[in-house]
C-alpha cells in the first residue's frame, strides 16, 4: 500500500495484543512471589480463575479469601506492586505484527496508551515497540487526570508526527473512552474488535463510537486506500 498521507495512531492493550495474556503474565510472577513468601501453591490459578469469571478490582483479595487465612492490606498492596512491575511476558497479536513489518519505515506510526506507567512502559518494552513507533504518549506520564477521554495526548501526536488532525487515524478498542477526544478533533477513527478482547462485547450509542469496526489489523489498508480515494474525490470535485 502507498502510505499516503495518513499518521497511524495505535491504542496498546487489546488492540496490538492481548491484554488477558498480560494479565496471565502478571498473575503467575504474583503465584512465584506468593509461593516464596506465603507457601501457597496455586495462586496465579486462582487469579485466573477469578479473572475469567470477570472480576476486576479486587482479584488478589478474592484468591487469597478462599484459603480462609488471615491477610493483611499491606501484603495484598505488595501483591499489586509486584503485578504492576513484572516483566510481562505478551506477545504482538499476529495480524499486528505482519501490519508492522509491511509498513516499517513507510508509514507515520504513533501510539496512546492509559494505564499505571510502569505497566505501560514494560508492555512497550516487551513488544518491542520501539522498532516500529515513531511517536508514543503514555499517557500516565502526566497523571491519571490526561488518561483518555483528554485530548492532550491526540493533540501531542498529531503535532509530533507533524500531522494534521484529519490526517490521523486512531485504531483501539474500547468505545467508552477512545473515540471521544479524535473525533472532536476531526482524527479518523477505527475500532478493533478482538473476539476475546475484553472490552469486545462493550457497545455505546450511536455518534460516540469510531466510524468503522474491523475485527484484524489485516483490514486497515484497505480502508486506508478507500479514505484516500474519498479524499483524492473531493479535491477533484
Amino acid at each position: 500500500m502507498n502510505a499516503g498521507p495518513w499518521a497511524i495512531v495505535f491504542d496498546l492493550d487489546d488492540t496490538l495484543y492481548l491484554e488477558r495474556d498480560y494479565a496471565r503474565s502478571g498473575f503467575i510472577a504474583v503465584g512465584d512471589y506468593v509461593k516464596k513468601t506465603a507457601g501457597l501453591t496455586d495462586f496465579a490459578d486462582r487469579c485466573w480463575t477469578c479473572f475469567q469469571q470477570g472480576t476486576r478490582g479486587s482479584i488478589f483479595d478474592e484468591a487469597l479469601a478462599g484459603y480462609r487465612i488471615a491477610i493483611e492490606p499491606s501484603y495484598v498492596r505488595e501483591l499489586v506492586r509486584v503485578y504492576r512491575q513484572h516483566e510481562p511476558t505478551i506477545t504482538l497479536a499476529d495480524d499486528a505484527a505482519a501490519w508492522f513489518d509491511a509498513h516499517r519505515g513507510r508509514q507515520r506510526v504513533g501510539l496512546i496508551s492509559d494505564g499505571p506507567l510502569i505497566c505501560q512502559e514494560r508492555k512497550f518494552a516487551a513488544l518491542q515497540l520501539d522498532e516500529s513507533v515513531q511517536a508514543a504518549v503514555l499517557t500516565d506520564r502526566w497523571g491519571r487526570l490526561y488518561w483518555k477521554p483528554h485530548p492532550r495526548a491526540f493533540e501531542t501526536i498529531s503535532e509530533t508526527l507533524n500531522t494534521r488532525p484529519r490526517d490521523c487515524v486512531y485504531v483501539a478498542d474500547n468505545p467508552q473512552k477512545d473515540f471521544a477526544a479524535p473525533l472532536e478533533l476531526g482524527w479518523r477513527t477505527i475500532r478493533i474488535r478482538r473476539p476475546l478482547g475484553l472490552h469486545a462485547g462493550v457497545d455505546v450509542p450511536a455518534g460516540m463510537t469510531a466510524e468503522v469496526e474491523i475485527a484484524s489489523l489485516a483490514e486497515l489498508d484497505s480502508i486506508l486506500e478507500s479514505w484516500q480515494e474519498q479524499q483524492a474525490i473531493g479535491r477533484a470535485a
